[in-house]
């Protein structure tokens, strides 16, 4: 049964997923997690975040140390969702060592499950399908990178279809995602996808990204400069800026641009300290809201 920590009538932003033990090569760790950059980018931009996940005590400690008193709705855990990046002159080999408790909607509160704003952030499989067909007032998106991620007996992970999409996608009505993620068949995938879900939004790296709206493909919105020190998360924080704007605006096209000046400002510092406010945002880019 979850746990509710800082109980809170409706949040603006509700994100679903692990938050995650990254380990570090010097045999740290730090906090990482889709639904953790989502929630602390809501905060900044002026929504009041929530987050549902699961996760041992020290994980939700260095949560509570990013963003102090969140409303959590938590799945004890003795085990996190522990990743390791290692990295060889093929490319990154990633392994899994560890998963936390699997989320389905009882997790959820009733007070939260008609948010707004929901954003599902799976890493590892963790999301069950009542989750995604139980909240049906809200503006329901995914980042789905851990719905395309399987792993071996030893934890080796790999790239994996997207599992019992004719499932998933009917309720889901925006996509957020890197053309990496899906590989050199990402247009005919997202092609697929767009027959049934409204908005994929596709990111590029430090080219930008574009969209699939209503089955159509736009051309590409171009990146900002960036002094880049570190890109951790910067997905996750774009698909958090592009869904707030999308939420004020319901323009897809102002919210991708948005989105791709939020992720911008985002790389500039370590970790999560280099999201901005809407103001900072403004201020750099002359962009109201």
């Amino acid at each position: 049964m979850a746990v509710v920590r800082h109980a809170s009538e409706r949040p603006d932003f509700l994100a679903i997923g692990h938050i995650t033990r990254d380990l570090l090569p010097d045999g740290s760790w730090r906090l990482g997690g889709a639904v953790a950059y989502a929630a602390l980018t809501a905060a900044r931009l002026g929504l009041r975040p929530a987050i549902v996940t699961s996760a041992p005590p020290d994980v939700l400690a260095a949560l509570d140390a990013v963003l102090p008193d969140i409303p959590l709705s938590v799945v004890p855990s003795g085990k996190a969702t522990t990743f390791e990046n290692i990295y060889i002159p093929q490319g990154r080999q990633q392994f899994l060592h560890g998963r936390a408790a699997p989320l389905t909607l009882s997790a959820v509160p009733e007070a939260w499950r008609d948010a707004p704003i929901v954003l599902l952030g799976p890493v590892a499989q963790e999301i069950d399908a009542s989750v995604v067909g139980g909240l049906p007032n809200s503006l329901v998106a995914a980042t789905p990178q851990g719905w395309l991620r399987q792993w071996d007996a030893d934890g080796a992970v790999t790239p994996s279809p997207l599992a019992n999409a004719n499932v998933l996608l009917p309720h889901v009505r925006a996509l957020i995602l890197s053309r990496e993620d899906i590989g050199a068949s990402a247009d005919t995938v997202f092609g697929q996808w767009a027959r049934t879900v409204p908005l994929i939004a596709v990111t590029c790296g430090r080219d930008g990204a574009y969209v699939w709206e209503r089955g159509v493909r736009s051309g590409l919105f171009a990146g900002y400069p960036a002094n880049e020190v570190d890109p951790t998360g910067a997905g996750d924080v774009f698909a958090a800026a592009f869904l707030c704007e999308l939420r004020q605006t319901g323009d897809a096209a102002r919210a991708i641009d948005f989105a791709n000046q939020v992720a911008a400002c985002s790389v500039e510092a370590v970790g999560g300290e280099g999201i901005p406010t809407r103001e900072m945002v403004a201020a750099r880019w002359g962009v109201t809201g």
